[in-house]
């Protein structure tokens, strides 16, 4: 009997993205630890999912159904939003700019916005991801806005 459906059927989703995912890089070159091949990190991403997924569903088999819980759909579009506007702004306004804005917009979904942490935690992300994305992997991204030069 299943005590808590929204445990079960949440680990039977991520269990069965796991078995799609392993049978769609059944043709890929597993490699070694040493020498990845294409098929070793989504395999074991793969792996991962449904080991995880299927331990999330005898959760929900074992454990006590939890109490409704109420959404507020303002701070989850309030979320979207600022992503929507990471990926629209970073072209023109480069990765440090788009990261501070979709901090403060992202913070603004909590009912303890502080524009000092909001400031700080855009500053330490679009450094992070300009460290990493641009000067480490290479990936062509403008780091500053487009009047600044590139």
């Amino acid at each position: 009997m299943i005590r808590n459906p929204r445990d079960f059927f949440a680990g039977l989703l991520f269990a069965a993205f796991g078995v799609v995912a392993l049978v769609m890089v059944q043709a890929y070159a597993i490699g070694t630890p040493a020498r990845m091949g294409p098929g070793y990190f989504p395999r074991l991403l793969g792996i991962l999912l449904v080991a995880g997924g299927g331990i999330q569903a005898l959760i929900g088999l074992r454990s006590k159904p939890e109490l409704a819980v109420e959404w507020h759909w303002q701070p989850l579009f309030t979320l979207l939003i600022s992503v929507a506007l990471f990926i629209v702004m970073t072209p023109w306004l480069g990765l440090i700019v788009a990261a501070l804005v979709m901090s403060f917009v992202a913070s603004a979904a909590s009912r303890e916005f502080r524009w000092q942490e909001a400031l700080l935690v855009g500053v330490i992300l679009g450094g992070a991801a300009a460290a990493v994305f641009v000067y480490g992997l290479g990936v062509p991204l403008p780091v500053w806005p487009w009047f600044m030069g590139r």
